[in-house]
């Protein structure tokens, strides 16, 4: 997954460390499902390119995660951070979340 490019961004909050991670190629889009819409905004997941090793480490670390794209939830997925029954299908793309009480 080495050519695969995602984008990562981290924020501490009250809760802990927030990890937003997407596919570059799906930024600004938007998919649907029924009455479901996902937006890929910058303000929410506009981070950095980062490499596997980086954003595994960060998923790790992570508190509570808000995964979008296929390549960044295959690589959560394989990781064990989210089970594949557990990740939405909204439009074209695929969608996951966490959280680690």
């Amino acid at each position: 997954m080495k050519d695969k490019k995602m984008i990562l961004k981290e924020r501490v909050t009250e809760q802990g460390l927030f990890v937003s991670l997407c596919d570059v190629e799906i930024m600004g889009m938007t998919f649907k499902k029924g009455d479901v819409s996902l937006t890929v905004t910058e303000s929410f997941y506009l981070g950095e390119e980062a490499d596997e090793e980086t954003i595994k480490e960060s998923l790790r670390n992570a508190n509570i995660a808000n995964i979008t794209g296929d390549k960044s939830i295959r690589l959560a997925i394989e990781m064990g951070m989210i089970s594949e029954e557990n990740v939405l299908e909204i439009g074209e793309v695929l969608h996951a979340q966490f959280v680690r009480l």
